[in-house]
């Protein structure tokens, strides 16, 4: 039987398999077994810094009319902010949103303390890292990654971690506040923030060349993804894999006769 906190976690993050609820199929997970996700995860870290990231929190909301992301603390060295799709999007189209993200609030910040996740190993091409869920035990720390409050964030910077496992209740409460972000509102933000990063060239000298596309259309964003040669290889391959269910006509859903 599903606790409480499980049924936050599948309502927000998680993807069944194809089947639904069928106990025969895999358990939900976080990426989906056609490599889709619904989570998106940002991360801060060394050290942890919740007035920089608290500007990503109050940012997706103010300016881009988002719900609020999940604030979570990672167990060992930051914070994490967990968005929410209604629907899965690929891989690609979700580091890319997350890059978006990072360039517009986070661009003076060192590259290397921002995390972003789904993320493809490049160790393994097509196989999809993503973060762990939360609440986890940290096996390196013994402390415990957690969801928590916005009022309570700040207090987390010295130690982001709890000493003890979180109460699922507790836990449940937290994520049971938050709302997922629905198709047309996700595919706006992107159009939205892409175009802000290209207007302010700020962050181009801060943090290079900002994300392609400000169509509404995910067929051509993730075309824009595929044929940018500013981002990383191996997202560009992500965007042609989530490209081939287009491809029997042409991009445009016709069939070309």
């Amino acid at each position: 039987m599903m606790n409480t906190l499980h049924a936050e976690l599948n309502r927000l993050y998680l993807c069944g398999a194809p089947g639904g609820t069928d106990p025969d199929k895999e358990a939900p997970g976080l990426v989906a077994p056609d490599g889709r996700v619904r989570a998106l995860v940002l991360a801060l870290a060394r050290p942890a810094d919740w007035n920089a990231l608290s500007t990503v929190w109050q940012g997706v909301q103010t300016d881009l009319e988002l719900p609020a992301p999940a604030i979570a603390v990672n167990g060992i060295d930051g914070y994490q902010l967990w968005f929410s799709l209604g629907e899965p999007v690929p891989a690609a189209q979700a580091q890319a949103f997350l890059e978006a993200l990072r360039l517009r609030y986070l661009g003076r910040v060192a590259p290397q303390r921002v995390g972003t996740m789904p993320a493809v190993d490049v160790s393994a091409p097509g196989k999809i890292q993503h973060a762990p869920l939360v609440p986890t035990l940290q096996q390196g720390t013994g402390r415990w990654s957690a969801f928590v409050a916005p009022d309570l964030a700040a207090i987390f910077s010295e130690e982001p971690w709890l000493d003890v496992r979180p109460s699922p209740e507790a836990q449940a409460t937290v994520l049971s506040r938050l709302a997922c972000t629905q198709p047309a509102a996700f595919q706006a933000a992107m159009a939205s923030i892409t175009e802000k990063n290209v207007g302010n060239p700020e962050h181009h000298a801060v943090a290079g060349p900002a994300p392609i596309g400000k169509s509404l259309d995910p067929k051509r964003f993730l075309l824009d993804v595929m044929g940018d040669p500013s981002i990383a290889l191996h997202l560009r391959m992500e965007a042609a894999k989530a490209l081939l269910p287009y491809c029997e006509g042409n991009l445009d859903g016709k069939s070309g006769s």
